[in-house]
């Protein structure tokens, strides 16, 4: 199982969070460091990050081993990082596990899953939770460079996802997908309220 590569999406200023979301800390550790941590422990052989804003910082703060892959059009949009990232994974691998640094509750046991799929023969596997479509994601790379092409502005892999829907194979994973785009965002995560 897995000659698999992971990537994450972390090269945003996090405008409304204050500074980049890499480097904001969550249970003691950075997105960046949580997010790689996830990749690898889901068995991704080697992790790419894409950084932009706060690259330096990011870097010199990391814990976490990874391959960095600056972007210097980040603000241009997220497809500019998914291109950049997609591009620089070695040809060695036959695919790679996409997810975004803002979402710290993301399971490396739904990276396991998405490579699991991969090894059965999935060529784009998506995760699930509660039947709504999210990240992390799965492409083998014989769909890399489509899916560079149709990427555009905020707009990832999308585009090629609804063109291609008889390639996706959802696969349910456990873990909760929100996204940490402000503080509040995080404090809710850190200190639930009681239900």
């Amino acid at each position: 199982m897995g000659n698999t590569a992971g990537l994450v999406l972390a090269a945003g200023a996090g405008r409304r969070f204050g500074q980049p979301k890499a480097l904001v800390q969550y249970d003691g550790r950075s997105l960046l460091d949580r997010a790689v941590a996830t990749l690898r422990g889901g068995g991704c052989r080697q992790v790419l990050a894409v950084l932009g804003a706060g690259a330096e910082q990011a870097l010199s703060a990391a814990t976490e081993a990874f391959t960095p892959v600056l972007n210097r059009r980040w603000g241009q949009g997220l497809s500019t990082s998914l291109k950049a990232g997609l591009a620089a994974v070695p040809a060695r691998y036959e695919g790679v596990v996409v997810t975004l640094v803002d979402q710290p509750r993301i399971e490396a046991e739904a990276v396991r899953l998405l490579v699991a799929a991969a090894a059965e023969g999935a060529t784009v596997a998506i995760a699930t939770y509660e039947g709504r479509r999210g990240h992390p994601m799965y492409f083998a790379r014989e769909h890399l460079d489509a899916i560079a092409d149709g990427a555009t502005g905020d707009r990832g892999a999308r585009d090629f996802i609804a063109a291609n829907p008889g390639l996706v194979r959802e696969v349910a994973c456990p873990g909760d997908p929100i996204d940490v785009d402000t503080p509040a965002d995080l404090a809710a995560i850190q200190h639930p309220s009681p239900a």
